[in-house]
This record gives C-alpha cells, structure tokens and sequence, in this order.
C-alpha cells in the first residue's frame, strides 16, 4: 500500500499510534499491539488504527469490538471492502490479507482472545451486534 497514511482522528488512538511509533511497537508492557493500515472504503485513503491482537497459527487475530458500541468499526468496514491490508508488528511492517474468522473458528478463537484481552467479554456484553473476529495472514516475505 503506498500512499500517505492517515492516523486515526480519534485522540486517545492517535496517541497510542504515536506510542506505539516512539516505543519501536511495544506501547503497552505485557499487550500485543499492532498498527493496521487499511484503504478507506470511501475515501481510498490509506487509514491507520491501533489494535490488540493475539496469534493463531500464521494469522493474526483481530478483534471488531469497537469497545461494544452497536456498530462495527470503521477499519473493519474497509477491509472487508478491500482486504488488502498492512500491518505494523514492533517494527516490522508488512502486507498482509485480512478476512473475517468463519463461525467456527470464531467459536474456537474467542476463549483465546478473551484471556488476552478480558474487556472483550465486557464488549461482548455491551452490544447486541455479533463482535466480529478477523485473520489477517502475512503476505509472503515480511520487511
């Protein structure tokens, strides 16, 4: 994805991206963070959010909490408009393809994702919409 990358308008998530910058990836001590750039669904600019994750197999588990409000968050519309996505891990950036998890994989992966991370439950909790899961697999070579 080339282009130039905008931030998230949020204040307390572009501030984490600014940590998550000037800390080499590691904002939070003990939290897998990750940056994720996705193309506006809209717009076609390239957005950039903070994100929890944890690891399943070659995938990276994202969660579509949107801290349990009744709508999904805007990274998650764009990329399932466009999958095509890049992730920030440390600082190791690389493409990657994106997908929402199946029902069953959901089913087997919230367990995981809610011992990393236990607000999601909270979230879980707060929201009549089903909270989606989504895998995001490298794309080949990672730089």
């Amino acid at each position: 994805m080339t282009g130039t990358v905008h931030d998230s308008p949020t204040p307390w998530i572009a501030d984490h991206i600014r940590r998550f910058m000037e800390t080499g990836g590691h904002p939070r001590p003990g939290v897998a963070d990750l940056l994720l750039t996705t193309r506006g669904r809209r717009s076609g600019l390239l957005r950039r959010t903070a994100l929890a994750y944890v690891r399943a197999q070659d995938a990276y588990v994202l969660t579509a909490s949107n801290a349990g409000a009744d709508r999904h968050p805007a990274w998650y519309l764009n990329l399932l408009a466009t999958p095509d996505v890049t992730l920030q891990v440390g600082a190791l950036a690389f493409a990657a393809t994106a997908r929402p998890a199946t029902a069953a994989e959901s089913a087997r992966l919230w367990p995981v994702v809610v011992a990393a991370m236990p607000s999601y439950a909270v979230y879980r909790t707060a929201t009549t919409r089903e909270i989606p899961l989504v895998l995001v697999t490298p794309n080949g070579a990672t730089t």
